[in-house]
């Protein structure tokens, strides 16, 4: 039988890089990303005897990731500079071309002009594919503002970024 100590070792190998994944558009940075999964981390460390005989382990650590860094954006008003590579699955390893790039950096710019309530839930619903009910779950509101700031967020990335419009933001599927 395994470890309370190695089955949270396991459970840290085994999911810190869809965590970080998360983590980057959550925060914008790579090192903010990584300050994000650590402290999530620790808090799931805490509770590891709850969280892992439920089953919730990555639950209550994305959970507490998506607290931890909207009382950040509380915390600090400051505007955020989007630098390095993203860590998402495939953008490192592609060929740079410049319509790929010239994506990238719309996007990044798209979601910075974001409210930080707008920017959560359009990870939780887009990235992280989660229904209205389990992003409401996860940021502890409502469906209906969950509705709300998803169609007040594409409503926003359709005007501050026309040219992905037609191709990514049509919402009408979620």
């Amino acid at each position: 039988m395994e470890s309370a100590s190695d089955a949270f070792n396991a459970f840290v190998r085994s999911r810190t890089s869809a965590l970080l994944r998360s983590a980057y558009l959550l925060t914008g940075d790579q090192h903010l990303a990584e300050d994000l999964v650590q402290s999530a981390l620790a808090r799931t460390h805490r509770a590891w005897s709850r969280v892992h005989m439920t089953g919730n382990a990555e639950a209550y650590t994305r959970t507490a990731m998506y607290h931890l860094q909207i009382s950040r954006w509380r915390r600090r008003r400051v505007i955020e500079a989007y630098r390095g590579d993203s860590p998402v699955d495939g953008v490192a390893t592609q060929p740079d071309h410049a319509e790929l790039t010239a994506l990238r950096l719309s996007l990044r710019a798209a979601l910075g002009q974001l409210t930080t309530r707008q920017r959560a839930v359009v990870v939780l619903r887009f990235f992280d594919d989660l229904s209205e009910a389990q992003a409401a779950e996860t940021l502890g509101v409502t469906v209906g503002t969950i509705k709300s700031q998803t169609a007040k967020a594409l409503a926003r990335l359709r005007s501050t970024t026309p040219e992905l419009s037609d191709t990514y933001l049509t919402g009408g599927n979620r």
